[in-house]
């Protein structure tokens, strides 16, 4: 496979082929590789062709494709960067004679038509050490047409005076990835006692499984001491033990799981949430189950929801005073919602803020009297203002201030 090389190998074997074809025909003129705004910047007036490569795409077949000689089934290795080159050949004259130009550009649009394929052995000559010439794609020289608007654009960014031109696609370029390929070892039995794949008459599935769970009459977000209630498959342990993993993005609670004692339903798990506000900060978990079964241990699959906090409110002058449960975190978001205002912390920008705390205060001078429904935001979860226990709901009478 090509390397890094392989951009410059097409550049130098289009330059190569091209000056051969002006060679063979008109006896004499150069072939260049400059940005048009530079290729007659030395005072040429010789004849001359300039190549330019002025865009690159990937290649929409082979840009997800293994190369079947590299990676064979099972291994995994980086995909080649697949690439189509897009060159625009420019033509100049003799003192600048369009008649000769167009000879030019006629002779290296022939050359092209020709040789629509690079051939290995012009790749090699041209530059070896990219090992393009070893690539199992063939390389193709497709004519590119440009619109008058597409013509203007390009010359616009090239800042230079237009000068007649043919753009052609050259694809596919293969640069291989410099990682290494993964190649695991055979696989030599499947399962325990080489029993292969298990089968079952149902869609059960025949592991433990978490499917659902429930949260106290029916809120969002559950709070500390709180029951959290799991639904799933094959949820009993053989030793009666069942661990339920809770993991916070902010620590790793798994080195130390939630223990349940006693042997359990194999489709439902009842937890209480512990009442510690100092180790379960509000915000997004995930719980999973760990357990004993058929003499292994298995873990289920993880299911997600928020715990939020629980908040009480005093008012002083211009300050709300939050009391939270649980504690809220240093690096903690955030934020007191006042009906459909949203007020940040005012002692994070008087005081230091400790580590773990408690009390939240809010600077509420500037808004206007009246009464307002609060809630507390940290992490994106919000306090419960609606008590769901009612039919139909109702707000949480203890969870609104009055402002003078």
């Amino acid at each position: 496979m090509s390397n890094s090389l392989a951009i410059a190998a097409v550049t130098t074997t289009l330059r190569n082929i091209i000056a051969r074809g002006i060679v063979d025909e008109l006896g004499s003129g150069s072939v260049t590789t400059r940005p048009p705004d530079k290729a007659r910047e030395n005072g040429e007036s010789s004849n001359q062709l300039n190549i330019f490569l002025y865009h690159t795409l990937p290649n929409a077949a082979l840009r997800n494709q293994d190369i079947p000689s590299r990676v064979k089934p099972g291994e995994t290795g980086k995909l080649p960067l697949a690439l189509n080159l897009y060159y625009l050949i420019t033509a100049y004259g003799q003192d600048n004679d369009d008649i000769l130009g167009h000879r030019l550009l006629g002779t290296a649009m022939r050359v092209l038509h020709d040789q629509a394929i690079l051939k290995p052995e012009d790749i090699k000559a041209a530059l070896a050490e990219s090992n393009l010439h070893n690539q199992i794609e063939r390389i193709r020289i497709t004519r590119e047409p440009l619109s008058l608007d597409d013509v203007s654009k390009l010359w616009t960014t090239f800042q230079t005076q237009y000068r007649i031109s043919a753009a052609y696609e050259v694809s596919v370029v293969l640069i291989d990835s410099s990682l290494p390929v993964k190649t695991p070892l055979p696989v030599l039995s499947r399962g325990s006692g080489d029993t292969g794949v298990i089968a079952q008459a149902d869609l059960t599935p025949p592991f433990p499984t978490l499917e659902t769970l429930q949260l106290p009459n029916q809120q969002f977000s559950i709070r500390l001491g709180e029951v959290l209630s799991l639904q799933g498959h094959h949820l009993d342990s053989d030793d009666g033990r069942v661990s339920v993993i809770l993991r916070h993005n902010r620590l790793n609670l798994s080195a130390d799981p939630l223990e349940l004692e006693q042997q359990r339903s194999a489709t439902d798990i009842e937890i209480q949430i512990p009442n510690q506000p100092t180790n379960y900060p509000a915000g997004f978990y995930t719980v999973a189950v760990k357990l004993q079964r058929g003499g292994k241990e298995q873990t289920t699959n993880i299911l997600s929801f928020s715990l939020a906090p629980q908040i009480s409110i005093t008012k002083s002058n211009q300050t709300l005073t939050v009391t939270c449960n649980p504690q809220v975190w240093q690096d903690q978001e955030v934020a007191l919602l006042l009906g459909d205002r949203q007020l940040l912390r005012t002692d994070s920008s008087e005081t230091e803020i400790a580590a773990k705390t408690d009390t939240l205060n809010f600077n509420v001078e500037t808004i206007p009297s009246g009464e307002y429904f609060v809630r507390l935001r940290v992490d994106g979860v919000d306090s419960l203002l609606v008590d769901r226990s009612f039919k139909p709901p109702v707000f949480d009478s203890s969870q609104k201030v009055t402002l003078p």
